[in-house]
């Protein structure tokens, strides 16, 4: 495998698992939500949206080296 390929499938790993992680906060905060414990259920929703802004991220990385392996 090159390195440009390994690259790009390193970031589509980190991009899942941030989504995974996300998806973990966000089911949290609904938790807490429910429970009526809004401050802890914006704190899991903030950082449900900081996961998901970087598996945003390491899909854009992902996307560009796969660009540049297919150049």
């Amino acid at each position: 495998m090159s390195a440009k390929a390994h690259k790009g499938g390193s970031h589509h790993e980190l991009a899942a698992e941030h989504h995974e992680t996300a998806a973990h906060h966000h089911r949290e905060a609904a938790k807490h939500y429910e429970s009526g414990d809004a401050e802890k259920a914006g704190h899991h929703a903030h950082v449900a949206h900081a996961h998901e802004l970087h598996a945003i991220h390491h899909g854009h990385e992902a996307a560009k080296h796969h660009a540049e392996h297919h150049e």
